[in-house]
């Protein structure tokens, strides 16, 4: 690989593994953050927004939940510029510590009772605070690790974000499922829910520390020597790069709108809907993310085989087809048949994203590779994917119908889909310099 004549340097094995650790437990931690609100969705609802009608309630906490997802574009536009002209390892190290204090702080908070209207404005803006943390996370670690992965290794190697990602929302389910196990519903409620908050706080650190101990991306460091760092990233993103950011708004419609359904609404679902108890929906949900976990790495592998495109598309046929079927498996009754549906959908989704972050890396150029990816995807994912369980409650609030959060699946498969037919296949392609 080269930049006007000058090598990249060469990445050994072990710089490579730590470069997979850095980015994909402090990916890892920044997401259990963001999850744990998700989780906790119907808890939180009852302490900063009570009401008489426990659906507003929870609209009030979703609402608040999709809020943070309109902070995001505004990390992306401002941390992603940072990190093509200063660098990813310590525009990422800034990330996770932003991310951990906000959410450490909501583990304090007093609830409605205690201060009134005060308490859902102070969850408010910590969860903007998070938000425009997120913002910056995503984008960063995966042109951070795609930036040290050979070109015929890519697809699996950065398949460990998306790995961490679904890794941080498992351990988000796994600690209110235990925390509920333990110390009972009414317990959480009352004062457990803090705890997976207050986590964040040694969490981050643990991540601050791993990301500050690796250098940053040959690709990076290679720009730096050439003098070829964009003085204007955020202009030139924006001006020259404006076609590959709106392929990627449309690429991860299916990815959001679906991770923000399976995997945060679902246990919210199963409860308020299905009628299951809190332990069987946050077992269903620990269930089917192990699922994706175990699927993510392998299929990443093969995307470096076949291409992205095809397991791209193979998912969004699959939601087209499968997401009513399987909702409607999931409306019979049966907490068996329930989980079964719910870890196809899991299954649906690890199929896409297996091979999607390597795809949009692979659209642009290590000059503007940071922000262009990070404006793209939070765009979309303020779009799609945090208005996901306000719309799935608010679908099912006025239909009547348990089964319309399928539609919603059906409409954003077929959107990514079409955007599916205006890339190139990129699996096996040297990165772009400039």
């Amino acid at each position: 690989m080269e930049l006007q004549g000058r090598a990249v340097p060469h990445t050994d094995r072990t710089m490579l593994r730590r470069a997979i650790v850095a980015a994909s437990a402090g990916n890892c931690i920044e997401w259990f953050d963001f999850a744990v609100y998700g989780y906790l969705a119907t808890t939180l609802g009852t302490i900063f927004f009570p009401s008489k009608d426990p659906t507003i309630s929870l609209l009030s906490s979703f609402a608040v939940f999709g809020l943070a997802f309109f902070a995001r574009p505004l990390g992306g536009f401002f941390f992603g510029p940072l990190g093509d002209r200063v660098g990813r390892q310590g525009t990422l190290a800034a990330v996770v510590i932003l991310m951990s204090l906000s959410t450490f702080a909501v583990g304090f908070l007093p609830g409605y009772s205690t201060i009134g209207i005060w308490a859902p404005i102070l969850l408010v803006f910590l969860r903007l605070l998070q938000g425009f943390s997120t913002g910056g996370e995503f984008g960063g670690a995966s042109a951070f690790l795609a930036e040290y992965s050979p070109d015929a290794r890519r697809g699996y190697l950065v398949s460990w974000i998306e790995f961490s990602a679904v890794g941080g929302f498992f351990l988000g389910s796994a600690s209110v499922l235990v925390l509920t196990s333990i110390i009972g519903a009414d317990a959480l409620s009352s004062w457990g829910w803090r705890i997976p908050f207050l986590l964040a706080g040694p969490l981050g650190l643990i991540g601050l520390y791993i990301r500050l101990r690796l250098e940053d991306t040959p690709e990076f460091r290679t720009l730096q020597r050439a003098g070829e760092v964009s003085g204007s990233p955020l202009r030139e993103t924006i001006t020259q790069n404006w076609k590959p950011i709106l392929q990627v708004v449309g690429l991860v419609i299916i990815q959001n709108a679906g991770f923000y359904i399976v995997l945060t609404y679902m246990p919210t679902y199963f409860s308020d809907q299905l009628g299951f108890t809190s332990t069987a929906s946050s077992l269903s949900a620990v269930v089917t993310l192990l699922v994706a976990m175990a699927l993510i790495p392998p299929l990443g592998a093969l995307s470096d085989r076949v291409g992205r495109k095809p397991l791209l598309a193979a998912s969004c046929v699959g939601f087209a087809l499968f997401s009513y079927p399987l909702f409607l498996l999931m409306n019979q009754g049966s907490l068996a048949g329930a989980v079964a549906a719910h870890v196809a959908l899991g299954i649906l989704l690890a199929i896409f994203l297996s091979a999607t972050i390597a795809a949009l890396a692979e659209l642009f150029p290590t000059r503007v590779r940071y922000g262009g990816f990070s404006i793209g995807y939070n765009i979309s994912v303020a779009i799609f994917g945090g208005a996901a369980p306000f719309f799935a409650t608010w679908l099912i609030s006025i239909t009547g119908n348990p089964l319309s959060p399928s539609f919603y699946l059906v409409a954003a498969a077929i959107a990514t889909l079409l955007t599916i037919l205006t890339l190139s296949e990129t699996a096996r392609t040297p990165l772009r310099k400039i």
